[in-house]
């Protein structure tokens, strides 16, 4: 019997990121418009002034072309028999793959708000990998060790998904 569970995580509060994504949207095209206009008059009156300002407008226009996508972030957890898969998920078109982590190699796991947590990220020389959106989400972390490099991962996963990573956690690894 297999366990399998995907989760999704959106931003609660998405007015501002709507906003914001509309807002790209829009300066892009007026960008365009003007890199337009400005390449059409190089060719009658070419000047530096005029150079520059095809070169920002036109690079603004293509940077939020490339870019815009990004203000429309979510994260994916995957879990599959004790094997976690993360990505990051791009206004619902490109996908990052962030990683992945074996339940049993993890040190520790357990909710951002104990002390537990805290111990772990004091300590030096620990990376910390954000992978959640709501701030005010019930956040857990993830301290395990690769190549001698010490890592946390926080992220907001459902209470199932808790029940899952719990089964498959080495003895003691939970942290309370």
């Amino acid at each position: 019997m297999d366990r399998f569970l995907e989760e999704v995580v959106i931003k609660r509060q998405r007015v501002m990121e709507n906003v914001l994504y509309f807002l790209a949207l829009a300066m892009m095209v007026v960008s365009g418009v003007i890199a337009l206009m400005i390449f059409s008059v190089i060719f009658y009156a070419f000047s530096v002034p005029t150079l520059v300002a095809l070169l920002f407008f036109g690079g603004m226009a293509v940077y939020l072309f490339l870019f815009r996508d990004r203000l429309k972030l979510e994260y994916e957890y995957t879990f599959t028999n004790g094997s976690l898969d993360f990505a990051q998920v791009f206004n619902n078109k490109k996908r990052k793959n962030l990683g992945s982590l074996n339940c049993k190699t993890v040190d520790a796991f357990g909710k951002v708000s104990s002390q537990s947590f805290q111990r772990y990220v004091s300590m030096q020389g620990v990376k910390q990998l954000r992978w959640f959106l709501n701030r005010d989400a019930e956040l857990y972390y993830f301290y395990f060790q690769k190549d001698g490099n010490k890592s946390i991962i926080v992220l907001e996963p459902s209470e199932q998904m808790v029940e899952y990573i719990r089964f498959y956690l080495p003895h003691g690894a939970y942290q309370e």
